[in-house]
């Protein structure tokens, strides 16, 4: 039997109490002037964000990029006018069209913020033109930052696309789909809010029964995300931050709330049918459940803060996003809710709104969530008794799920993000479908120093005469003083294709008496992967070191710890092969709306990791503090094994299925990686807490009986010191046991607290 903790003393584990609870009217007061504030502070924070931040910015393909754009803005046009004959004509090179198609060059060329504007008309290479000779390009260059070049764009786009007397015109290339990008996702992001706060709503109904029980985590996950748009806001001054990092706020914002103030409400209404008063029960409520979601907050926030050892934006946004997010709703959940259950004190379960429903089905609905307790309590027994069957078919099974990512192709974004419909999108995939080589998506080979034509032509052959190559155009030279040249390289298969990212290594490797540095999209998803995996090691070191001290920290075990690392790790594999068995190779691509890459946009899955394992611990962290709580209590490892699934199981179920809600809802987004992003989160949540918690842990922890709880004598100590667990105010103060007909409406989410404990026994 583990050694029974001595109670805190009154005046420390009181402290935190008084702070919060002292004034709670005033305490409400300043959190919605804050909020008040950060709805100000927030506004426009969408359009101040970026669509990009996939490259990694110190890559040697990015500072090709930038000497590229330098010394020759024409060589990587990120706008493009797709000009289409009339029916009326002999195609592009009908006078009328050529004429016309000078008249947009000439008036492209004289906007402000762009350069480097060429034509099939000024330059007739065949790259330019449709093989039917229907269609031709404008290229040119837009100047400025993602943010600058879209508002140039937005200028100019009134006055370029549609009817042109003899031609009609499109836009695309990478400025136009960023721009696409970037609205349709705040449009999609609106979208998901509405769908998903009214559901919400209706399932904390459900969970609670009472309507101002339902609302109180709502108003937490609110704060939490007009705080976090107001951070994000302020980040913008300082550094890009991506727009995608909008979702994850709300997804975050009120997944996290529901789980925290499920389980601070939950518990303070324990504390309530246990016959004490508001104020006693909030602070018996903060010295167990809020010290588990003070834990909780602190894995979440360290598994999403890794993404900061990435140099992608893309990345780093997310960091941004959700540590804030996460730091936030505990903060309401710690401060502001206490403030709340005070005021509120038994009217918490005011307007319950299924008395109806309850009046309809007699004595059986009183009965049904004990019931909930009480079956919880009889599956974890029956995995326990068949406790290796259960974890090993459980582990085959989710191993088998994750199948599908040892075959994952990585690539980068592009058009294809977008519907089909897109107009953006529509005009890139004409431009594959009809136009030999893929205009702008090559290798450019820019050098510096080379002392003559001759040793231009000489490096030229040699990177022709490479394996995969197509064509290779140039040099282009900006003058004869010039130090810098360029070569277009064409390889074989799609612009980010295998081929195109074996020909990068290959042209790095051709020795040349001057320097050379390669561009392209390919060029930057090859960077984009050894940035990804020279980081991932610290990455992974940070989420199992913190990960390994927290947990040991809340339960003083050794094997706990690792056990975690190893079952949060198992729970992701499903989403990782759903990931690639739908997005990369296309499965369920009509049902759901998206158009196939074949390949995973390389940050993606780094971005999902730290998400659902995060999300993970959260649960984990849950479940782990209350057979904590009951083993210290008890000494009886298998007790404090059912009934902590009794009481937690439920309330774990019903946050994931509350959380995969808010995930579904960001997935209906018409964007991919987003849709990617909402749906493979929802997936791992559910497998997480139904099958991972509910049969997984209960059978690998009966495999390791008392051992689960050992640690040697010199940690023990150092747990005895500085640990923390429910278990230590739990010990504390005895209260009494419920009353009956206080404890048939104490807590519909977990059963009441005498229900849950007759169904553990």
């Amino acid at each position: 039997m583990s050694e029974v903790k001595k109670p805190p003393p009154p005046g420390e584990s009181g402290r935190w109490t008084r702070i919060v609870t002292a004034r709670p009217r005033l305490s409400l007061l300043l959190a919605l002037l804050v909020t008040a504030l950060a709805v100000f502070a927030g506004s426009g924070v969408a359009d101040r964000m970026g669509s990009g931040g996939w490259e990694d910015p110190d890559a040697r393909s990015t500072r090709a990029a930038k000497a590229l754009e330098r010394e020759f803005p024409g060589a990587q046009p990120n706008l493009l006018l797709l000009v289409e004959a009339g029916a009326g004509t002999r195609g592009v090179e009908d006078p009328a069209v050529a004429a016309e198609a000078e008249r947009l060059a000439t008036r492209l060329a004289a906007e402000e913020g762009v350069t480097g504007v060429g034509s099939y008309w000024r330059t007739p290479l065949p790259a330019l033109r449709s093989e039917d000779g229907r269609q031709a390009l404008i290229a040119a260059r837009v100047l400025g930052d993602q943010k600058t070049a879209t508002r140039v764009l937005e200028r100019m786009a009134p006055h370029y696309q549609g009817e042109h007397g003899p031609v009609h015109v499109s836009l695309g290339g990478q400025v136009a789909v960023q721009r696409e990008v970037t609205e349709t996702i705040q449009e999609d992001l609106l979208r998901a809010e509405l769908i998903a706060l009214p559901v919400t709503l209706v399932l904390l109904i459900l969970v609670f029964g009472s309507a101002v029980a339902a609302l109180l985590p709502l108003g937490v996950g609110i704060v939490a995300i007009l705080g976090t748009n107001a951070v994000l806001r302020g980040l913008t001054e300082f550094t890009e931050v991506s727009v995608f990092a909008q979702n994850l706020t709300t997804a975050l914002g009120l997944g996290l709330a529901v789980d925290y103030a499920l389980f601070i409400v939950r518990r303070f209404r324990e504390e309530l049918a246990a016959g004490r008063d508001p104020r006693d029960a909030v602070g018996a409520t903060l010295r167990t459940a809020g010290r588990t979601v003070l834990f909780s907050a602190l894995t979440v926030a360290v598994s999403l803060s890794a993404m900061m050892f990435f140099p992608m934006y893309f990345l780093r946004s997310f960091a941004y996003a959700g540590v804030a997010v996460v730091l936030l709703a505990a903060g309401a959940a710690l401060i502001l809710l206490p403030a709340a259950l005070v005021l509120l004190g038994h009217r918490v379960d005011s307007l319950d709104l299924r008395r109806l429903w309850r009046r309809g089905r007699g004595t059986a609905a009183g009965g049904a969530a004990g019931e909930t307790g009480r079956g919880w309590a009889r599956t974890t027994a029956l995995v326990m008794r068949r406790a290796p069957v259960f974890a090993v078919a459980t582990t085959a099974g989710l191993l088998l799920l994750g199948l599908p990512f040892l075959g994952v192709q990585f690539g980068t974004v592009d058009d294809r993000q977008l519907p089909a419909t897109a107009a953006s999108h529509v005009v890139q995939q004409q431009i594959r479908d009809g136009f030999p080589g893929n205009p702008g998506g090559g290798l450019i080979v820019l050098t510096e120093g080379a002392r003559g034509a001759g040793d231009l032509t000489a490096y030229r052959d040699r990177v022709g005469a490479l394996p995969g190559v197509v064509r290779i155009d140039g040099p282009v030279s900006a003058g004869p003083d010039s130090r810098y040249a360029y070569f277009s390289v064409v390889a074989e298969g799609e612009a980010v294709g295998p081929q195109a990212q074996d020909l990068v290594g290959e042209v790095r490797e051709v020795d040349a008496p001057f320097e050379t540095s390669v561009a392209g999209q390919a060029a930057v998803l090859v960077d984009a992967q050894d940035a990804v995996a020279e980081e991932l090691p610290a990455a992974l070191a940070l989420v199992v070191l913190a990960t390994l001290l927290l947990v040991f920290l809340l339960t003083g075990s050794v094997l706990i710890p690792i056990q975690a690392i190893l079952l949060n790790a198992l729970s992701l594999t499903a989403m990782f092969g759903a990931v690639v068995w739908v997005f990369q190779e296309g499965n369920l691509s009509g049902l759901l709306s998206f158009t196939s890459t074949g390949d995973i946009e390389t940050t993606l899955p780094v971005l999902m990791f730290c998400i659902a394992f995060g999300l993970s611990m959260d649960y984990g962290v849950f479940l782990i503090s209350r057979i904590k709580e009951e083993y210290d209590r008890t000494g009886d490892h298998e007790g404090a094994v059912r009934a902590g699934l009794a009481r937690t199981g439920g309330l774990i179920t019903a946050a994931a299925v509350i959380l995969a809600v808010v995930m579904v809802a960001i997935g209906t987004s018409r964007v991919t990686n987003t849709k990617m992003l909402g749906l493979g989160i929802a997936l791992a949540v559910l497998m997480d807490a139904m099958v991972v918690r509910s049969l997984l842990v209960p059978a690998v922890m009966k495999l390791t009986g008392k051992a689960t709880w050992w640690a040697p004598g010199p940690l023990r100590r150092l747990h005895g010191r500085f640990g923390l667990s429910e278990g230590e105010a739990a010990v504390a103060a005895t209260a009494p046991e419920p009353a009956p007909a206080r404890d048939s409406r104490a807590d519909p989410a977990a059963g009441g607290a005498e229900r849950i404990r007759a169904g553990a026994r």
